[in-house]
């Protein structure tokens, strides 16, 4: 028995003759996820990668061959010496050629919760030692929000994230908690860097009992539903910032707004009055004109905008806000809200970015100052934001706008990729597919076959967690554990830092990607590190040894219940915020300056070109992409939870009743929903707990293309990106926007399509 750290939970483990049995929940944690034990099933799945592979045309033809047969060719297996010398060599031949800035390693992360074995530090680690490699920037969780918050409140969007109010402040002292997304509990499930006990849900349930009062603005019925009394209030999708527009509005016009607060801690706040009055463009933003933009009732809006101004309110938003065309705007607009109402610093009131998003927000707790593996320097400078990956491999050499400035896409002819999987995280699938054609080489170091896997050239099997030793650790939660190694590595899987330490030793650069250590080494040297830091804040951590005999180590406790921006409050001389002005910019003149006629200098309204308010609109359905519940992003999807949940093998959809009847349409019917950019397969779902004229489909099935050469293809598995555009949230953020997207949804009534994106492709041993 041992413990072992995922980003969906902490448990306890059961070997018997060699073989994982059980998963169990960490006797710590009080709410764990069910997800974790979905794993034990598929460590030796037929889904399993063991042995290195090569796509047939690439091994035969040498880099470039017959690129648009990836995702549908066979693979021949080698030994690792050949696999090794096959990625160094192709490493040492883009690099002399087009230069290192020709290899582009995105890789998303989200493989391991472990701090050494994380698969993105690895493989940038591994890149940096050879001269670097064209990198990302930003996440596809909320992109737009990462760019436009350093403008508005300063700084680093993932180190405010910590900060954000404890739920132990929400629930002594916030009477209002005003949900604009909702609040999507499965989501707290997660956690980058792992969890060890889960806080979220029961931290609403908790409020609720001790008297706050919970609003939904979203089109969906939170997930808390059945454990609080929640008000849901719908609004069109791509609306919300309408809506607080006109809540501004009214706090201005009935003079509820904090005039102190505003002079005293904001910058700018005349130019966006000026707008909010009409005064720019002839449109004064009330309740009347959000009413007709969002179909929220007009009333509604003005009730609910004086009870926030009455009482101690929490203003929450979800991330899922940021991932629609301007995306920028709901979390600048609701800052400048949450300004307007003065209570922001005061324990219980102002914003909050995304309670129930993930399982850290709100977590009081003592941030410890841990070490990272040292990934060294980068010595190439190009990059991209994240989400624009086809537009780079589509269009080397042109230029793109991002925060201020103008870049180049550059000309990438070799992909690497450790950790994450681009055919989940990405929108328009079709697109992608036919972007992936691009670069010469595709390297993936991977533990099962699924959708990215199978677009590679060269596969390099890997570990999981529970295949070696690490240590999770993360300052987002109190509790670090020691993960132990409960099986050995299936068939020829190695794990991602001897991958790279056998690759490197071939390109006569291991010295400086080791520097002469073990992976046992390495999490020592990490610990010790870790031990230093923590002296200088007077915390005294156990010793490394005392440490793996524990099993896990939990921090010290904070003191005091956090509250967001309280030290600027109590004294914004002292404590300015790292913007030009050092205060909340509701106007800032740095992006006014960019001239972005997407991005304007103050939170504003900007009509969609896909949402259910446009005049003329060939797609009547709205199609929402949220997190899934059983997995995380589309990890394990091949797993006993995930497919539980599934109808007839497909994903399913949410659908309100009324848009049901209209086509048709019956409870668990296979339906093919579809647009101008693809479609796919789903099964129904007829639940009131939608809006009408909105469906939800999930992320995360395994991309399954009927027809797997055909980038148009329909999806047969359910995967909403082959639907989503791709485009980006603005010239600033460059932000995906999956949620900018219309769909129409008729009865299914062709051929019986059978799922095949769990079964591997064909494998050829090679003699």
């Amino acid at each position: 028995m041992g413990l072992t750290s995922s980003h969906w939970g902490v448990y306890e483990f059961v070997v018997k003759n060699g073989r994982l049995s059980e998963l169990n929940p960490f006797s710590q944690d009080p709410d764990p996820s069910p997800i974790g034990p979905s794993i034990i099933d598929l460590l030796e799945d037929r889904t399993r990668i063991t042995k290195p592979a090569v796509r047939e045309s690439w091994l035969k033809g040498g880099p470039g061959t017959a690129t648009h047969k990836r995702g549908s060719e066979r693979f021949i297996t080698l030994s690792w010496d050949e696999a090794e010398k096959l990625v160094a060599d192709e490493l040492k031949r883009v690099i002399k050629t087009k230069g290192n800035q020709a290899i582009y390693a995105g890789s998303y992360g989200w493989a391991s919760a472990g701090r050494f074995h994380h698969a993105q530090s690895q493989v940038h680690r591994f890149l940096n030692s050879i001269g670097g490699y064209t990198s990302s920037k930003n996440t596809y969780s909320y992109a737009a929000a990462e760019v436009i918050i350093p403008h508005v409140l300063g700084g680093n969007l993932m180190e405010l994230l910590t900060l954000q109010t404890s739920w132990q402040s929400v629930c002594e002292n916030t009477e209002l908690m005003v949900a604009f997304g909702g609040l999507p509990a499965f989501n707290s499930q997660i956690s980058n860097g792992g969890t060890g006990a889960h806080i979220q849900r029961l931290g609403v349930i908790e409020a609720a009992s001790a008297g706050t009062k919970f609003i939904n603005l979203s089109p969906r019925r939170s997930d808390v539903k059945s454990d609080i009394d929640e008000a849901w209030y719908t609004l069109r999708p791509n609306t919300d910032v309408a809506v607080m527009l006109a809540m501004a509005y009214q706090l201005l016009t009935e003079d509820l707004h904090d005039d102190y607060f505003l002079n005293k801690y904001t910058e700018g706040f005349e130019k966006f009055q000026a707008y909010l009055l009409g005064r720019k463009d002839g449109v004064p933003k009330t309740p009347a004109w959000a009413a007709d933009i969002s179909g929220m009732v007009e009333e509604d809006i003005i009730a609910l905008t004086r009870e926030m101004a009455k009482k101690r309110t929490m203003l929450t938003v979800s991330w899922s806000l940021t991932r629609q065309q301007h995306g920028e705007q709901p979390f600048w607009a609701v800052t400048a809200l949450a300004a307007m109402l003065g209570q922001m610093g005061k324990p219980g009131g102002g914003v909050a970015y995304g309670y129930t998003i993930t399982n850290y927000l709100g977590n009081n707790v003592f941030k410890m100052p841990y070490a990272p593996l040292p990934q060294g320097k980068n010595l190439v400078t190009d990059f991209i934001p994240v989400a624009r990956v086809s537009d780079m491999l589509l269009n080397p050499g042109q230029k793109f706008d991002y925060d201020g400035r103008e870049y180049t896409y550059p000309d990438i002819d070799m992909i690497y990729w450790a950790g994450g999987n681009p055919f989940h995280h990405h929108q328009d699938l079709g697109r992608l597919r036919k972007a992936w054609e691009k670069p010469s080489t595709v390297v993936v170091n991977e533990w099962c076959w699924n959708a990215l896997a199978r677009h590679a050239d060269i596969i390099l099997p890997c570990t999981t967690t529970l295949e070696r030793q690490d240590i999770g650790m993360t300052p987002r939660d109190p509790f670090v554990i020691s993960m132990d190694k409960a099986i050995e590595p299936v068939g020829e899987a190695k794990n991602d830092y001897d991958i790279f330490a056998g690759i490197a030793r071939r390109m006569n650069t291991e010295d400086s990607f080791t520097e002469g250590r073990s992976a046992e080494d390495w999490q020592k040297w990490i610990w010790e590190q870790s031990c230093k830091r923590a002296a200088k804040l007077n915390v005294q951590m156990p010793d490394y040894e005392s440490f793996r005999e524990a099993g896990f180590y939990k921090s010290p406790d904070l003191k005091e219940d956090r509250i967001f921006l309280s030290d600027f409050f109590k004294d914004p001389d002292k404590n300015p915020l790292k913007t030009p002005s050092g205060k909340i910019e509701i106007f800032s003149k740095t992006i006014d300056s960019f001239n972005y006629n997407d991005c304007p200098g103050h939170p504003t309204w900007m009509e969609p070109d896909e949402w259910l308010g446009a005049e003329e609109k060939a797609y009547p359905l709205h199609l929402i992409s949220n997190q899934p519940k059983t997995k995380l992003h589309s990890q394990m999807d091949n797993g006993t939870l995930s497919s539980s949940i599934k109808i007839k093998g497909h994903q399913p959809l949410e659908m309100n009743p009324d848009d049901a009847k209209s086509r048709g349409i019956t409870q668990g019917d296979i339906v093919r929903v579809f647009n101008g950019r693809g479609s796919c397969l789903c099964g129904v779902n007829i639940t009131a707990d939608v809006m009408p004229g909105v469906v939800i489909i999930s992320t995360g099935s395994w991309y399954d293309p009927a027809e797997p050469n055909d980038p148009k293809s329909m999806c047969k598995h359910g995967n909403p990106n082959v639907l989503s555009p791709d485009i980006g949230t603005s010239k600033l953020g460059q932000g995906p926007a999956a949620h900018s997207c219309l769909t129409e949804i008729e009865i299914y009534d062709g051929p019986v399509q059978d799922i095949t994106a769990f079964n591997p492709p064909e494998i050829i041993e090679k003699k």
